[in-house]
């Protein structure tokens, strides 16, 4: 179904909040979507995976690479298969690098356009490379080079997620979380499906419900002037892709980082000062929860940050001691499903960030230095 060109409503009038808003919904009829396209998907699915040697890389560029980086670990972990994360920006400079020819591979495209050129050109290089080379696409858009050439590709099958989820606005949202989540639906239905994923979606929806208002701030109104966002495992691909966010949206008036607590010390904690605002996104699992809470009580004991903030799902003292952020009652999330939770707070908060700097959210490159769809890339021939 086409986009109409009635502007959907929003507190502050712009394409990104109420693609932001809409997600919840979204995710629904994605999986929806899924559950009809669910015999032929199997019959494409089923036998790669069977192969015990087989390589499942989930790829694309930017905010569409940190999808496999969110969900490659607990795909693993879940379905004993081998996934890893491999942004399209690498994988086309360097093939030779990371393509092998001795294992069977399933290169797992996520695009929101579908017309990246490095998301193409990843394609190319891979059915070079990998003599047994089989694609799943994952995209926005119908019209775009991704979808369209996987439907014409024996080797290939294509899942599209609903049409309102080519975002707009400049930075990727609801594109990210849908596809996402269309991924972890692919592989593992049992845990996606949409009796599963109610819970996760009705929490959401309470969450950008308590942000009625995205001008009054989500984390506060100090006046930072660099955000730091932390998180293990596949929550630190969502603190790449917070940090990302705010970088897009204030055109990059807000400096923004990220990295795993466990790693912050060795460095990275040198940028904290008293201009700082530290997120700590919070694990589920109560081993990895050990390590996020050692972190979060050092950085408040040195009171070096202007703000450091706890988002969790479950209480704990520690958490409690300082600025923090409980979600919304459920039943206990694993750290994919929390992802999903901690973006929304993300989201919006970028979103905020931008308005607070006087940029307009939609389109916060003026000058048009950075794109939409990113434009300026020469994709060169391989050759041995």
């Amino acid at each position: 179904m086409p986009q109409t060109e009635t502007r959907p409503a929003a507190a502050t009038g712009t394409w990104t909040e109420a693609e932001i808003r809409q997600q919840p919904a979204s995710w629904l009829r994605a999986l929806n979507a899924i559950d009809n396209l669910r015999q032929p998907l199997e019959q494409f699915l089923a036998p790669l995976l069977l192969n015990e040697d087989l390589r499942i890389v989930l790829t694309g560029a930017g905010t569409s690479a940190f999808i496999g980086e969110i969900i490659a670990p607990w795909l693993t972990r879940y379905t004993g298969k081998h996934f890893s994360a491999l942004p399209t920006t690498d994988l086309v400079t360097n093939p030779m690098d990371y393509l092998n020819a001795a294992h069977p591979l399933l290169l797992v495209s996520f695009g929101r356009s579908g017309n990246s050129p490095e998301s193409l050109a990843a394609i190319k290089l891979a059915n070079q490379f990998v003599p047994e080379c089989h694609h799943l696409v994952i995209t926005c858009n119908e019209g775009g080079s991704l979808y369209q050439n996987a439907r014409d590709d024996g080797n290939a099958f294509a899942l599209l997620m609903p049409a309102e989820t080519h975002d707009r606005g400049f930075a990727m949202t609801s594109s990210i979380t849908t596809m996402m989540l269309s991924c972890l639906a692919a592989f593992a239905p049992a845990a996606f499906s949409v009796s599963a994923f109610r819970d996760v979606a009705e929490r959401c929806r309470s969450i950008l419900a308590s942000l009625d208002d995205v001008r009054e701030g989500v984390f506060g109104s100090l006046p930072w002037k660099r955000v730091a966002y932390l998180g293990s495992g596949g929550l630190q691909g969502a603190a790449r892709e917070a940090a990302l966010k705010v970088l897009e949206l204030t055109a990059g008036r807000l400096a923004a980082f990220y990295d795993s607590p466990a790693g912050f010390r060795h460095g990275p904690k040198s940028l904290v000062d008293d201009e700082t605002l530290v997120v700590v996104f919070i694990s589920s699992h109560p081993y990895t929860r050990r390590y996020d809470l050692d972190l979060l009580a050092e950085l408040r004991r040195d009171n070096q940050a202007m703000r450091v903030l706890a988002i969790a799902a479950e209480p704990d003292a520690m958490i409690e001691q300082g600025p923090h952020i409980l979600l919304p009652p459920s039943r206990g999330f694993n750290d994919v499903e929390l992802a999903f939770c901690f973006l929304m707070y993300a989201q919006m908060f970028a979103l905020s960030e931008s308005l607070k700097a006087g940029i307009t959210p939609d389109t916060p490159s003026a000058s048009g230095a950075v794109n939409r769809v990113v434009q300026g890339v020469v994709i060169h021939a391989w050759q041995a």
